[in-house]
């Protein structure tokens, strides 16, 4: 049984958290942030369990709690690194529909002054373009619905997902009464 959650994929920068809980107050859902629910059950920060444990040391902790989310009727955003974890994807797949936003590279840069300080999982050596080339091929994969966010206000993003769930949800039900 497929649940009414919603789960923002997409790198970091792109506004799953602002769009999320943007979403959650027009949708009357609740809003879950995994990167929150990560620091709270390994009391740390993110930065800090990556510094601690490595890239896939924090890669394997991210898996292990996304895919032990267990939510209803929620805006989950995830961190931009959920699409390592098979595991994670599958649980995240299984209790909602998985909604990519989209964001192109430069925007994405414009965004991203900071990127160490956020928590983000980058190895040594790799650029931010390097991750985000890594990364495109997984977020597509795990799609269901894909925002193209250029030149979209976080309303318009909010809009574009609530329409665009509320086209598949029709499109499954009807499949079902074949």
């Amino acid at each position: 049984m497929k649940n009414n959650n919603i789960v923002l994929i997409g790198m970091p920068g792109v506004g799953k958290s602002t769009a999320g809980v943007v979403l959650a107050k027009v949708m009357g859902y609740q809003f879950t942030d995994s990167d929150l629910v990560i620091q709270q059950q390994e009391n740390r920060l993110l930065k800090d369990i990556i510094a601690d444990e490595g890239v896939d040391g924090f890669i394997a902790v991210e898996n292990r709690v996304n895919a032990s989310l267990m939510v209803e009727d929620s805006v989950i955003a995830t961190g931009g690194s959920v699409v390592y974890g098979a595991e994670a994807m599958a649980h995240l797949k299984e209790i909602g529909t998985v909604v990519y936003l989209k964001v192109n590279f430069e925007i994405l840069e414009k965004r991203l002054s900071d990127i160490r300080g956020r928590g983000v999982t980058l190895r040594d050596g790799q650029t931010l373009k390097d991750l985000y080339e890594e990364r495109i091929p997984l977020y597509e994969k795990y799609a269901d619905i894909t925002i193209e966010e250029a030149g979209l206000s976080i309303e318009e993003t909010v809009a574009q997902i609530e329409e665009k769930v509320g086209q598949l949800k029709k499109t499954a039900a009807a499949g079902i009464r074949e």
